[in-house]
């Protein structure tokens, strides 16, 4: 209780992080603002930005050319906006989430989105670090994005990693590219009919939510088709948003298992302390089920909702802020090819887990 006492501690911003904290929170805002307004511009044309993307590209501009001649006075709040304040947001995510929208789709869309997570998770993470040679983390925070939720599961991924900024925006960008290929690409071949022999309408919005990697992309392609789909498509993919707790505690115990160190096979007990437990993610889950259980007003549920696009996108813009391109580019390509090669398994593999299981159903 003192440890988890101490660590409530550390989300208290002190003096010395508002001067940092106040330009992410601001460049957060101009961010949000820029969405709504390019989507104004355009009449809802231009699909695919969200205001999780302008941070982080914003964020890397700045970070690459302004920031570091501040650096010296802002770094502690941007690390604070980095850290705490993204867990935080992971928290507040649980605002988004219901156990009656679960209920709404029915085992086929669970057991669809558990063997996604589980095949796309262990085969990013074999193929970047046996076949590409992708370093460790870069592979595991890409798994991570294409597996369960996109840029949110990247950020949340990253203090159980404990990867460099470089790393995480990389793997951010493969979810950006890859998850906008696949929001425009899905109803295209829907609209062909070359899914059609195989899914259903309903079974389509289940394929989407299972195997897209964002949780806007899924609205775009599910949407696109009929809302009904889109209704569908996004409780399923609110389903592997909420398997981001257990997922990040699995993979904390065996992070801990192989870089143990020791000659000697720890004891399980010996490992069970050495997990770095990520609380952030049970509270996630905590709030799930208040926002179930409890009646919230419309008022207070879009207050929160808005308070957590704030702090995702203020954690993004932080990221951004800290970013190097000479860090990307000595990264290489390898880590986009590998993107690339989960897409197709997403779109091919993930079609593939989705049709078994609807002709079990």
């Amino acid at each position: 209780m003192y440890a988890f006492t101490q660590s409530m501690n550390h989300y208290c911003p002190r003096n010395r992080h508002l001067a940092g904290l106040v330009v992410v929170f601001f460049g957060s805002l101009l961010c949000l603002w820029l969405d709504a307004s390019i989507d104004s511009w355009s009449n809802g044309r231009i699909v695919g930005l969200s205001p999780l993307t302008l941070a982080i590209l914003l964020g890397m501009v700045l970070g690459n050319t302004v920031y570091p001649q501040f650096a010296e006075h802002l770094q502690m709040g941007v690390a604070f906006a980095k850290g705490q304040i993204l867990r935080l947001a992971i928290i507040f995510y649980g605002f988004k989430l219901t156990l009656t929208q679960v209920s709404s789709v029915g085992m086929p869309a669970i057991m669809t989105d558990a063997l996604v997570l589980t095949s796309t998770f262990l085969l990013t993470y074999w193929l970047g670090t046996r076949w590409l040679k992708v370093d460790k983390q870069t592979t595991l925070l890409i798994g991570s994005g294409a597996s369960i939720c996109g840029a949110a599961a990247v950020i949340a991924a990253e203090p159980v990693v404990k990867a460099e900024a470089h790393k995480v925006t990389i793997a951010v960008a493969t979810v950006v590219v890859f998850g906008t290929i696949a929001m425009l690409l899905y109803p295209f071949l829907y609209q062909l009919g070359w899914l059609q022999p195989w899914l259903n309408a309903q079974q389509y919005g289940i394929y989407t939510g299972s195997t897209i990697h964002e949780v806007a992309q899924v609205v775009v392609a599910g949407n696109a088709v009929s809302t009904e789909v889109g209704n569908t498509a996004v409780v399923t993919k609110m389903i592997r948003v909420m398997m981001l707790a257990p997922f990040l505690l699995i993979l904390s115990f065996a992070l801990t298992s192989s870089g143990s160190g020791q000659a000697d096979k720890p004891s399980l007990m010996s490992r069970v302390r050495q997990v770095n437990v990520p609380w952030f993610a049970f509270i996630f889950i905590l709030v799930v089920l208040l926002h179930t259980w409890i009646p919230m007003s419309d008022g207070f549920e879009q207050s929160m909702v808005m308070l957590d696009d704030v702090m995702l996108t203020m954690a993004m813009f932080a990221l951004g802020l800290t970013t190097h391109m000479s860090a990307i580019k000595q990264a290489g390509v390898k880590p986009l090819i590998l993107g690339a090669v989960m897409f197709a398994w997403l779109l091919l593999g993930g079609g593939v887990i989705n049709i078994a299981i609807s002709s079990f159903g």
